[in-house]
């Protein structure tokens, strides 16, 4: 999802600084380069291992921002729980990342796969003041320089979303640019353990608001190097168009078998990207 995630201020290094997260939520210039540490609770600083969930420990900003979104997606969501259980009514900051994943399930119950995309564009535009699209456009046509300014202010603020992701380099339309952005191990998949949440929920209406509303093309999408759906990674491609959703490598994704509660083994696609 589309998100301003923290009140951090980011000095920029060349357009291109290298933002990396790590282990407290903190600010550091070492070497002409920013990094920002978020609040991964795990000894090494890193994300823990595929198989592994990694543990975070979030402060102000962070459950600020879980409790905004979430109240904001539960206008869309089902009022029971899957198993017909009432759904506890909670108070500001009572939301933590798993109660803000719980309201993203109950969102998609009884919505197909276009519905739950709209829901997410229009809690986006919700977030917004009026006439904030137009004003992107202006500030931010799509030239490399706001490619790389995107990715760049990407990092900081995306990571209580996503988890540690960094600035890369990547290639587009034959131009060599840092406007990638690499997330390490995607902390929206790996709470949900869901594919069908993943592009339904996060890659799909991201993609197509940065694309259709902001004017500034992006692609979220596996690669030859991070493997999307089997190391949890992935990465964003600011200046890149986004291919069809039919033509896209993650409309094919089976389920996560073995921790997705609404997996279906026998079907060689997740469900919730066919309908």
């Amino acid at each position: 999802m589309v998100v301003l995630t923290s009140f951090q201020a980011v000095q920029v290094h060349n357009q291109a600084a290298a933002i990396k997260c790590g282990y407290h939520p903190r600010l550091r210039l070492k070497n002409g380069t920013v990094s920002i540490r978020c609040g991964i609770a795990e000894p090494s600083g890193e994300p823990a291992p595929v198989g592994q969930k990694t543990k975070y420990k979030d402060g102000f900003f962070e459950k600020a921002f879980m409790t905004l979104f979430a109240r904001k997606m539960e206008k869309f969501a089902a009022k029971s729980n899957k198993d017909g259980t009432p759904v506890e009514k909670k108070g500001w900051f009572d939301y933590d990342y798993e109660s803000f994943v719980d309201v993203s399930k109950r969102v998609i119950q009884g919505r197909n796969r276009t519905q739950q995309q709209q829901v997410v564009r229009e809690v986006l535009l919700s977030m917004l003041p009026p006439g904030a699209p137009a004003q992107f456009r202006k500030l931010f046509p799509p030239t490399r320089w706001a490619c790389e300014f995107n990715a760049t202010i990407t990092v900081p603020f995306f990571d209580w979303l996503v988890g540690p992701s960094e600035v890369v380099e990547v290639e587009v339309n034959g131009v060599k640019q840092r406007s990638g952005v690499r997330i390490k191990k995607c902390r929206y998949l790996e709470n949900s353990g869901c594919v069908g949440m993943c592009v339904n929920m996060c890659k799909i209406p991201t993609q197509d608001f940065f694309t259709d509303e902001f004017g500034l093309p992006l692609t979220m999408t596996p690669s030859s190097v991070y493997i999307y759906f089997e190391d949890m990674s992935c990465e964003m491609v600011y200046g890149q168009a986004p291919p069809p959703f039919e033509d896209d490598p993650a409309s094919k994704q089976p389920c996560f078998a073995d921790i997705c509660s609404l997996a279906n083994p026998n079907s060689s696609v997740c469900p919730k990207l066919q309908t």
